[in-house]
């Protein structure tokens, strides 16, 4: 047999049947980096996206088809928002074989914002996350933001004879999508039940603004939590949500912290 009869004769030891009996919920690959065009705020940002990618294997099967996975990302030119989503994911069950499975990229994506008196404009980060899990024949959409703000101790304020203590916090939305929600709006959401969202650049008249707001406008990480998830429960494009809120204590060495589940 010459060399050219054995290469299209190379074993499918992943197709092999395996006589354990046991079926696999998750396997595929983690921490994959590979660029995402993102629709956000009606434009396309090219970011760099950390891919975990798996589907579920049957028993009787020996292995699935890694760089399978890999093919199915280099597909990936059309802009992503959760239409494409949806369509790609199935298409990745359908390159794998697969009845069950799981995609997910995490990235970071930019807003541009306008300090709220000089005007000026600059881009600020926001950590982002797709989420597309078939089981039993259905499929859920999970968009997820992480939104850095600014809160104000309402204690601290009552307590003491001027100023009170502050700091930055990250709120975190993870919200099942029902019908699509753009990005920017996610972020409104932790933005507008902070004390104080925040700028990338600032003048001196935008710093006295932020500190006479956030003082105005005192918030418990209790208070931030309730109240982003009351905004939540008041639009009806978010299923099931999770939403948790940190606060990086400038008077501590540890964290406040909280969370708000809706199943």
């Amino acid at each position: 047999m010459n060399k050219l009869t054995d290469a299209l004769h190379i074993p499918d030891t992943q197709s092999e049947r395996d006589e354990r009996h046991l079926a696999i919920q998750r396997v595929g690959v983690k921490d994959l980096r590979y660029p995402l065009q993102l629709r956000v705020a009606g434009a396309v940002q090219p970011v760099a996206a950390q891919w975990t990618l798996d589907v579920a294997l049957p028993a009787e099967q020996k292995g699935t088809h890694m760089s399978r996975f890999v093919a199915w990302l280099e597909g990936n030119a059309q802009p992503m928002d959760a239409a494409v989503l949806r369509a790609r994911h199935a298409q990745m069950l359908a390159l794998l074989n697969a009845a069950e499975g799981r995609t997910e990229a995490a990235f970071t994506f930019f807003l541009k914002k306008r300090a709220p008196v000089s005007g000026l404009a600059s881009l600020l980060d926001y950590q982002g996350r797709w989420i597309a899990e078939t089981k039993t024949g259905a499929t859920t959409l999970w968009a997820e933001v992480g939104v850095p703000v600014k809160s104000l101790c309402p204690c601290s304020k009552e307590i003491s004879d001027y100023g009170a203590h502050n700091q930055r916090s990250l709120v975190t939305i993870r919200v099942e999508l029902l019908q699509p929600i753009e990005w920017h709006e996610l972020v409104r959401f932790g933005e507008e039940a902070a004390s104080s969202e925040i700028w990338p650049m600032l003048k001196r008249s935008d710093e006295k603004w932020i500190t006479e707001r956030a003082y105005e406008n005192p918030k418990f990480v209790e208070d931030l939590v309730r109240d982003v998830a009351l905004r939540l429960n008041q639009d009806a494009r978010i299923g099931r949500y999770a939403v948790d809120v940190e606060n990086f204590e400038s008077i501590h060495n540890h964290s406040a912290y909280a969370r708000i589940e809706r199943a």
